[in-house]
C-alpha cells in the first residue's frame, strides 16, 4: 500500500503512466487501471488528502469469487477433521478416512486447503520460558555413535546424557551404554560434581528410569530418583506427556552435541570417547557465542550462575536403586541375574531391594532383614548361613571331618564305624554318619560306643543297626552271640533251625 500511495503522489505531480513504467514502479496497464480508480475516487485532487492504507486496501482488493465464497464441502466433517489434525494425523490419511467412513468424493487438494485454513485460524503460539541463574537445569538422553572397542573388538551402541543449565546454557555431557536407573543417577552425580553445585530444579522428560507413571497432574517418581533428589536438595519437574517443548534448551543442546561433536571423530573405547567429549564441552562448546544469549556459556556460568547453585552436600549422596523381589523356596531372591539370601521364615514374601554400587540391602515392611556385598558377576550366589533353615545349616556344617572328630571323642569303635561309612564308594553316607553321632546325645557316649562295637562285630555298618541296638538295649549284653540263644528258644518261624556261629562251628 505504501507503493500505491507513492505512485498516487507521482500522478498528482503530473507524471504519465509511461514515465511511471520507466521508473520501474508499475506497468503502464496497471498504472492506467489505478489512475482510472483514482480519478473516480477523487484521489488525484491536489486539495484532497491521500487515502489511508486501509482505504486503499479495501478499494483495490479483488472481490472473492463465487467459488471462494461457497462453503467448503468438508464443513460437515469439521469436528472430526479438527480432532484428527490435533492428533497429528497426516492429510493423506485424513483424506482416505473421509472416503472410507463418509463416502467423501472430493480431492485431496480440498482436504489440504481445509487443513491449511484450520492452521491459519488456530496458529501455534509459543512462549519463551525465562529462568533465573541457578534456578533450573534440563536433562535428556539422545542417541550417540556406535563405538568399536579396539581392545576387545566389541561393537556397542551409546547414548548422550546431557544436562543443560537453563540460564547460562553451560552443559555437562557424557556417553553411556544404557539408560538404566544406575546410569541415570550416576550421571546426575557426575553432573553436579562437574558444576560444583546443584540447581534448584531439574526439568526432565518422562523416562522409565525417573518416572514410573507419567501423568499431567500426578506423575509418580521412581523411588531411587526421589531419594537422590532428597539427598541433593533439588525438585523434580517432569514435562507434560509428549510435550518436549517444555525443555527445549536441552533438546537443542542434544542436537548441538550430536551434530557438532559426534561426526568425523574416531574413538578407541568409551573412556576415550568421554575424554574427547569433556574436552569439547569445556573448549569449543563452552566458549562459543550462543545464538540466543550472544555470550559464551562457560563465561556466563563462571561469572554468575556457578555462585548461585546450591552447594553439594558435605557427605556424598549414595545413589541407590530400589526394586522388589520375591523370596523363593531356596531362601534367595533374584536381582539383576544374581541371587541374595534372606531369612527362611520370609519365604514366599515380597522384599524391597536397595542396591548401591557396593551393597544390596533387603527390607520387609521397612525392616532391614539382610545385607550383602554387591555381586560382581551374573549367576553369583551371596548366601549367609544364618538365613537357611536349621536342618540345612546342620547338614552343611556337620561335614565328614566334623563327624570323624566327634566320633573320635566318643571312642575307637564309633570312629571305626564312621570311617567305614565314609569308605562307601557308591552311596553318600554323610546323613547316616550324622545320625550315628547324634545318637550320643540321647543314649550317651558310653552306650553309643558299645553299640558301634556290636555293629562292627556283626559287620552291619548302618545307622539303623546302631539305632536298633540302642533301642533294644543289646549294647548291654556282654556276649554278642547270646541274643541268638534267646531268639532260638522263643522263635518258631521258618528260621527255627538257625544256629549261632558258636554252635555252628563247634
Amino acid at each position: 500500500m505504501y507503493q500505491y500511495r507513492h505512485i498516487l503522489v507521482r500522478m498528482r505531480l503530473g507524471e504519465s503512466d509511461r514515465k511511471i513504467d520507466a521508473a520501474g514502479l508499475m506497468g503502464r496497464r496497471t498504472a492506467a487501471k489505478l489512475r482510472k480508480k483514482a480519478l473516480k475516487a477523487g484521489w488525484l485532487e491536489p486539495d484532497q488528502p491521500l487515502p489511508s492504507e486501509q482505504d486503499l486496501l479495501k478499494a483495490l482488493q479483488r472481490p472473492r469469487s463465487a467459488r471462494a465464497r461457497a462453503q467448503s464441502t468438508l464443513e460437515p466433517y469439521r469436528e472430526a477433521i479438527e480432532s484428527w489434525v490435533d492428533d497429528g494425523i497426516r492429510g493423506t490419511t485424513i483424506h482416505q478416512a473421509l472416503k472410507r467412513k463418509y463416502a467423501y468424493t472430493g480431492s485431496y487438494s480440498s482436504v489440504r486447503r481445509f487443513i491449511r485454513g484450520l492452521s491459519d485460524a488456530n496458529p501455534q503460539v509459543t512462549t519463551v520460558l525465562e529462568f533465573a541463574p541457578g534456578e533450573a537445569a534440563q536433562v535428556d538422553f539422545g542417541k550417540g555413535p556406535e563405538i568399536v572397542d579396539v581392545h576387545t573388538g566389541e561393537v556397542f551402541k551409546t547414548w548422550f546424557f546431557v544436562m543443560t543449565l537453563a540460564w547460562s546454557r553451560h552443559q555437562y555431557a557424557e556417553l553411556v551404554r544404557d539408560q538404566s536407573v544406575e546410569t541415570w543417577l550416576g550421571c546426575h552425580r557426575r553432573s553436579f560434581e562437574h558444576f560444583n553445585g546443584v540447581p534448584s530444579r531439574i526439568i526432565i522428560d518422562n523416562p522409565k528410569c525417573a518416572i514410573t507413571r507419567a501423568c499431567y497432574h500426578d506423575p509418580q517418581v521412581q523411588r531411587s530418583y526421589a531419594e537422590s533428589a532428597e539427598g541433593y536438595g533439588f525438585l523434580i519437574s517432569p514435562c507434560p506427556v509428549a510435550d518436549p517443548k517444555k525443555k527445549g534448551r536441552v533438546e537443542s543442546g542434544v542436537k548441538y552435541v550430536k551434530n557438532n561433536f559426534a561426526p568425523l571423530r574416531d574413538f578407541r573405547d568409551l573412556v576415550d570417547a568421554n575424554q574427547q567429549l569433556m574436552a569439547w564441552v569445556m573448549g569449543e562448546a563452552g566458549n562459543r557465542c550462543h545464538g540466543t544469549t550472544r555470550e559464551a556459556p562457560l563465561k556466563r556460568f563462571v561469572e554468575t550462575e556457578q555462585h548461585l547453585l546450591r552447594p553439594l552436600p558435605a557427605t556424598p549422596v549414595e545413589c541407590a536403586r530400589w526394586a522388589q523381589a520375591k523370596l523363593h523356596g531356596d531362601c534367595h531372591i533374584q536381582f539383576e541375574k544374581s541371587r541374595y539370601s534372606a531369612p527362611w521364615r520370609r519365604v514366599g514374601q515380597t522384599l524391597d531391594v536397595r542396591a548401591t554400587e557396593s551393597t544390596v540391602r533387603l527390607y520387609h515392611n521397612h525392616e532391614l532383614v539382610a545385607v550383602h556385598p554387591r555381586a560382581t558377576r551374573p549367576g553369583q550366589r551371596m548366601t549367609i548361613d544364618a538365613h537357611l533353615p536349621p536342618e540345612y545349616i546342620a547338614y552343611k556344617m556337620r561335614d565328614p571331618q566334623w563327624c570323624l572328630k566327634q566320633a573320635q571323642a566318643i571312642g575307637p569303635h564309633c570312629h571305626a564305624l564312621i570311617t567305614r561309612l565314609f569308605a562307601d564308594r557308591v552311596l553318600d553316607r554323610l546323613r547316616a554318619a550324622q545320625g550315628v553321632v547324634r545318637l550320643g546325645k540321647r543314649y550317651g557316649a558310653t552306650r553309643l560306643e558299645a553299640a558301634c562295637g556290636r555293629a562292627l562285630y556283626f559287620e552291619n555298618i548302618q545307622y539303623r543297626s546302631v539305632r536298633i541296638i540302642l533301642e533294644k538295649g543289646l549294647d548291654q549284653t556282654s556276649d554278642p552271640e547270646a541274643c541268638f540263644d534267646a531268639l532260638s528258644e522263643s522263635y518258631t518261624g521258618k528260621g527255627r533251625f538257625g544256629r549261632n556261629t558258636r554252635d555252628l562251628f563247634n
